[in-house]
């Protein structure tokens, strides 16, 4: 019930069916063929948040200092290495540290840990800030965003989506695209799309940013939770649960991340600091950790971008540029065939 993968049992084909299509996907061949594609797609959108971070009035608290993960058992420090030599042989700048290093790197911290990993290409934002800083500079550009709609339907002419409807109003549109996340599978539905896609929560705990806390975030390893600096406040994350739409918080998914953080740092008192926010979101997961990016074959102006998992805001930029590109009919930055919209198709 602690662990940071979870699955709610319950008698559902589409989970099993899932889980099942999540098997066959668990393969060092198919693993091998995915780590390129993900290292390009994230390379080119740690380009483009360099871009956007340089716009006017476009400010999300970006860094770019790397990922700390800390390992703190041999167990532990065997898979981390693994990790690290495997995405090395790929082309990814990673240091290997011992602890006497990672106390040059976070002199503030009293660290449990045999050592660390160092992911260097890596770096951070508020997420909250990026979206809300990007929405409004689009808006100054003359985008209309139309917010607290919900997509009910749509209207097929021939080949194509001639109508979006929603609670407030009908939109006709050239060109649809599908970006909902975790919702995704229940729209493609609406159309007779089979897009796989299960939600798996994810829990969070906002605290007030204590004093001098290092600008780098931390991966505790063998708890797989994140602490994660962002402007003013740090964010603990945590967990994946296979649990459907469910918005729940279970307090003791809550309680099982707060206690990992001291685990790996033994002076960090928790209590002592205020918790801005509790709060857990979906997580849109494919059964093969790619997500859907592409146009629907079924359709002439449908192109799908969900399914992103962990790194949707990691991957947001790039989804969002190869999504233009195949609006404008060019050529992508990246080869998406791994990505089809229909690979899952029955």
């Amino acid at each position: 019930p602690d662990s940071p993968f979870y699955i709610k049992p319950r008698m559902d084909p589409r989970l099993f069916h899932w889980l099942w299509e999540f098997w066959k996907a668990s393969s060092k061949e198919k693993m091998c063929k995915a780590i390129p594609l993900i290292r390009d797609m994230s390379i080119l959108s740690v380009s483009l948040f360099d871009e956007l971070s340089k716009l006017d009035r476009v400010k999300f608290d970006y860094h770019k200092r790397g990922i700390l993960a800390l390992y703190r058992t041999e167990e532990g420090q065997k898979e981390s290495q693994e990790e690290a030599s495997l995405l090395a042989s790929y082309g990814l700048q990673i240091d290997v540290h011992l602890k006497n290093v990672l106390e040059t790197i976070l002199p503030n911290l009293e660290l449990n840990a045999l050592g660390g990993i160092h992911f260097k290409q890596d770096g951070h934002l508020d997420p909250r800030k990026f979206v809300q800083a990007l929405a409004a500079y689009i808006k100054r550009r003359g985008v209309t965003i139309r917010t607290q709609r919900e997509v009910t339907g749509f209207t097929r002419k021939n080949d194509r989506i001639s109508v979006t409807k929603t609670t407030d109003e009908d939109i006709v549109a050239n060109q649809v695209v599908i970006a909902t996340g975790s919702w995704t599978r229940a729209l493609g539905k609406t159309f007779g799309i089979n897009l796989p896609i299960e939600a798996a929560k994810g829990y969070s705990v906002t605290l007030k940013r204590p004093a001098r806390w290092p600008e780098i975030p931390l991966m505790l390893s063998e708890s797989r939770v994140a602490v994660t600096p962002m402007g003013e406040t740090l964010r603990l994350g945590g967990t994946l649960e296979l649990a459907g739409m469910d918005h729940s918080i279970n307090s003791r998914r809550i309680t099982a991340i707060i206690n990992a953080v001291s685990q790996y740092l033994p002076a960090f008192d928790i209590g002592s600091h205020e918790i801005v926010d509790t709060w857990c979101g979906l997580r849109p997961c494919t059964p093969d950790g790619l997500p859907f990016l592409g146009r629907s074959p079924d359709f002439s102006n449908l192109i799908v971008a969900a399914g992103h998992a962990m790194i949707g805001v990691s991957l947001g930029p790039v989804t969002g540029k190869l999504v233009a590109q195949i609006v404008a009919g060019g050529r992508t930055d990246i080869n998406l065939d791994l990505l089809a919209v229909d690979r899952f198709a029955v």
